[in-house]
């Protein structure tokens, strides 16, 4: 059986505490992780400092090189998995069979890893906002004349990673060329892609001191997120609310992404049926940009009809199939649910599932042993009910009638809101809105990302503050 290590400063080390991740479809044992508890986390969190000194010892360019480096590692080179050797292919076959995401989806997922440490530059000028990598690396500078200074808010930055997606681990591999240490909290069933990526940026020439993997429990995951000066957090309300008061910690929950079609461009509804379908459907459902909600004017009900005809020709494929767009549920009790939340929510008035017309049974198939939500369009004639404002990890959305007068108040907190209109007024209340996060003017897909464009919080801002900052010194 496979045995991930821990990585303490990068050093691989094999715990007596051990934990078995089971594969998806037949249940046995898969892959064994070793696990760190709170002593150990603690002492080697008092080593902070010197792994970011470590890093301090490169420019900014030189990292970014090296995440380049590391991004064709990470896609095409077999890479260390503990005491064995994994491929691209190894990887993409291992992370389906704890998570259950078919090959083509763990596939598209590493090529967007890839595409990602490819552009740092690209990633790194947005965050930052074209800042000369020269002041970064001296503390201090000027810019068209004006003097400026930051300094970094953190020795290290500690991340709680979710099992839903690898995609999502991209947002945290820009803390390396920003000389900021990781420490890594992989989920409990996607240990796969964090090691990987570790190994590849030290495969590429980062000081391996900048890598520390703790597969640990709730508790080593809330110690980590305490003592570093600075955490993300991934997971569902439940589990992240508790750090949403804490500055220390960018806490990245449900994205409850949207489509708004303005009054001016919803007599051309089915021009936009390619975009809506995609954004829903994309990476199986599973991400917190996938759109959970499409809001609009009229032909409500039209525009449900259109999505569940469409949907509903998606059904569960093997993993192996390369036409796969479902994922099954590693865990069986979590399908059930939200099936069973999905259910209660129809069963108050308001609601109706458009899509049942097309099969036999709720959301919730059994194929082939394994457990599947099959997509889902809900028709709710109001923004107050129960379903019209969820989200799933599978193709699941609601379709709301609303007025235009009302967006984007009624919408709520959005992480994603694409709005197909050219309406001034309404582009200026979506522009001016708090509650909007990222904005896409125009049929574009919510799950399409722009490189400089920062995601969910700036990891820059997160990660470094200004200083008011004088002197006569000229930097060099």
């Amino acid at each position: 059986m496979i045995h991930i290590p821990l990585l303490r400063r990068g050093v691989c080390y094999q715990s007596l505490d051990v934990v078995r991740l089971p594969h998806y479809q037949t249940r046995e044992p898969f892959v064994e992780l070793s696990q760190a508890n709170i002593g150990l986390i603690r002492r080697d969190l008092l080593h902070q400092m010197e792994s970011r000194a470590d890093l301090q010892q490169f420019s900014t360019q030189e990292l970014l090189d090296i995440c380049k480096k590391a991004a064709d590692f990470f896609a095409k080179s077999t890479l260390p998995l503990g005491d064995a050797r994994q491929t691209p292919e190894d990887y993409v076959r291992q992370v389906s069979a704890t998570t259950g995401l078919p090959f083509a989806l763990a596939r598209k997922n590493l090529n967007k890893i890839q595409g990602v440490m490819s552009q740092m530059e690209t990633v790194l000028n947005g965050m930052t906002r074209h800042l000369d990598f020269e002041i970064l690396d001296q503390g201090f500078g000027k810019l068209n004349g004006t003097a400026l200074s930051y300094y970094a808010r953190t020795n290290s930055l500690g991340v709680v990673l979710p099992s839903n997606s690898p995609g999502v681990h991209s947002l945290w591999v820009p803390a390396i060329p920003l000389k900021i240490p990781l420490v890594l909290k992989p989920g409990s069933a996607e240990p796969w892609t964090p090691y990987r990526l570790a190994q590849a940026m030290i495969q590429a020439g980062c000081p391996p001191s900048a890598f520390s993997y703790f597969p640990t429990d709730h508790a080593g995951g809330a110690e980590i997120l305490r003592q570093c000066g600075r955490g993300m957090v991934f997971g569902d309300t439940a589990s992240t609310s508790i750090w949403n008061n804490d500055p220390r910690v960018e806490v990245h929950g449900p994205g409850y992404s949207k489509i708004v079609i303005g009054e001016d461009c919803i007599e051309e509804w089915e021009r936009f049926i390619d975009v809506i379908v995609a954004s829903i459907v994309e990476n199986g459902g599973r991400s917190c940009v996938n759109a959970s909600g499409v809001w609009v004017p009229k032909y409500a009900a039209k525009i449900a009809e259109a999505l569940a005809f469409r949907l509903a020709q998606i059904a569960p494929r093997s993993s192996e199939d390369e036409a796969a767009e479902l994922a099954p549920f590693a865990d069986p009790r979590v399908a059930e649910r939200m099936a069973l939340q999905i259910e209660q929510g129809l069963a108050q008035p308001g609601a109706r599932d458009v899509t049942a017309a097309y099969r036999a049974g709720g959301s919730l198939v059994k194929w082939q042993g394994c457990s599947y939500l099959v997509p889902t369009i809900v028709l709710c004639d109001s923004p107050e009910h129960p379903l019209a404002n969820r989200e799933y990890l599978f193709p699941f959305a609601s379709i709301i009638e609303i007025g235009q007068n009302q967006i984007p108040e009624a919408l709520g907190k959005s992480l994603v809101v694409t709005a197909i209109t050219r309406d001034s007024r309404l582009i200026k209340r979506l522009i001016a809105s708090p509650l909007v996060d990222r904005l896409n003017l125009g049929p574009i897909p919510t799950y399409q990302i722009a490189w400089d464009q920062p995601h969910e919080g700036n990891l820059f801002e997160h990660l470094y503050s200004r200083r008011a900052f004088q002197s006569p010194i000229e930097a060099a």
